[in-house]
């Protein structure tokens, strides 16, 4: 079967290429699903750059959300049809003819769902949804800012937050040339992130500051994230976008006195630890679309060997919403 393997580390595209590969088979509480739409994510260019914790070995065939349909049944798997439409997170895998994935985070397509639509929420929605219900606790009416907005995640989160019943919503974007498209998305503001970044927040919110902070940037801005945060809010930490060793955490001290929590969120490691939480997510975020309340907008690469160019997309920053690559 073809699949897009990466052969070695690497910060360009020179060490990945579509090749034959064997087809797997599911195991115990696995499904196998022929795959129509594979899911494009950042944590894909951290694999591809060597990150730790991202690549289970290498050569390694990324893709970590997949749509198609269930071609096999393993052992103990119940629930689920051969040749029944589904949406599923993959550990790794998902940009190939056939994936495999776990039955507990495999999902049915309702029948009004395409399934290029499908293969876009797994990774960036549910995350969004999770962050919001989960990790921050969101309320009604409460303010939140998103670092990285124009990325999928960021994209999602500006449907969520109003869908949830949330108040103003903030995104921050690395370059100038990106705010336009984040207020696009739905921020009601968008800022590029410099040096007066924390006055500009503090500005939009009359001086209060924000009730949640959604940073997927590792620890590089949670001194920031601190100053933006009103008392009582939420910082959740939920990526190291910028690579390397992420810088200690503030002291004790300066979490007491600004009475403001920090949080993390992982949905892969959510996934492994509590897959039922994770399907749900997804089956929500389903049902959303489904009511027509979400409107799940994806960029259809079109082809396995496109995939290397949008890694790259991701990798400088030039990126924008949710990619999505048509396998079979």
């Amino acid at each position: 079967m073809r699949a897009l393997v990466m052969t070695a580390p690497s910060d360009g595209t020179d060490r990945t290429d579509v090749e034959e590969i064997a087809e797997p088979r599911p195991g115990e509480g696995q499904v196998s699903i022929d795959v129509t739409y594979a899911g494009v994510n950042f944590m894909d260019v951290m694999a591809r750059r060597g990150d730790p914790g991202y690549a289970s070995s290498w050569p390694y065939v990324p893709g970590l959300e997949v749509a198609g349909t269930v071609r096999e049944l393993g052992a103990g798997v119940s629930g689920l049809a051969v040749g029944q439409r589904v949406v599923a997170f993959t550990a790794g895998g998902g940009f190939a003819e056939v994936a495999i994935a776990r039955a507990a985070l495999t999902v049915p397509v309702p029948d009004e769902i395409s399934l290029l639509t499908a293969a876009g929420t797994p990774m960036v929605f549910s995350t969004a949804l999770l962050l919001l219900t989960d990790a921050a606790r969101l309320s009604s009416g409460e303010s939140v800012l998103v670092h990285s907005a124009g990325g999928g995640v960021g994209s999602a989160l500006a449907q969520l937050v109003p869908a949830l019943g949330g108040g103003l919503l903030i995104g921050t974007v690395g370059r100038p040339d990106k705010t336009d498209s984040a207020r696009q998305s739905g921020y009601d503001i968008a800022l590029a992130r410099g040096a007066d970044l924390v006055d500009s927040v503090r500005a939009a919110t009359k001086g209060n500051g924000v009730n949640v902070v959604l940073d997927p940037l590792g620890t590089s801005l949670v001194d920031v994230d601190l100053d933006i945060t009103a008392p009582g809010g939420r910082i959740v930490l939920f990526g190291n976008a910028g690579g390397g060793q992420p810088a200690p955490l503030p002291p004790l001290g300066k979490l007491i006195g600004g009475n403001v929590a920090i949080g993390g969120f992982s949905i892969t490691s959510l996934s492994r630890s509590a897959p039922e939480r994770v399907a749900a997510a997804l089956r929500r975020v389903l049902e959303l679309i489904s009511a027509g309340r979400l409107d799940v907008a994806v960029t259809d690469i079109g082809s396995l060997a496109g995939v290397p160019a949008v890694h790259q997309l991701l990798a400088d920053g030039r990126g924008s919403g949710k990619y999505v690559a048509r396998v079979a």
